[in-house]
């Protein structure tokens, strides 16, 4: 995680616990008050302090804006990039694979194609390899 990223969220989790007990000891100041005790006429015993919603709303923004950073690259949304993707890193080599770390498309330590088990599943025809087969038996001057 960037370094950035998991300060905004550490700040922000911060300022979201502080204005959430801000909150209930106001609420719980209020609720032990007799009606009659309250001040006549305000409003304001029932609605928060502009500080508390102030902090809350900063904290929340700040907490998106971490919680942004954080996240890892998004997929393509076409499938036809995301598989052309997928199909180049299976055919790197582990050092550019390294390279590329947290942008490859499964993420780091995984093998990226969440279909492989689909997709080489025994006693269903490999078109790809056949159509490889065949290209080299067509170069090969069609001879069995």
């Amino acid at each position: 995680m960037n370094p950035i990223a998991g300060l905004l969220n550490f700040i922000g989790f911060l300022l979201l616990t502080h204005a959430v007990y801000s909150a209930h000891e106001h609420s719980a100041l209020f609720a032990n008050l007799p009606p009659t005790a309250a001040p006549t006429g305000s409003p304001a015993v029932t609605s928060l302090p502009t500080d508390i919603v102030l902090e809350t709303l900063a904290s929340v923004v700040v907490l998106c804006v971490g919680i942004v950073l954080a996240s890892p690259p998004l997929k393509p949304i076409q499938w036809r990039v995301w598989a052309g993707r997928i199909e180049r890193e299976e055919r790197m080599t582990p050092e550019q694979k390294a390279r590329l770390g947290n942008r490859r498309v499964g993420g780091p330590g995984t093998s990226g194609n969440p279909f492989r088990v689909l997709e080489e599943r025994m006693g269903f025809w490999d078109v790809r390899s056949k159509r490889k087969e065949f290209a080299d038996w067509v170069r090969e001057g069609g001879k069995s």
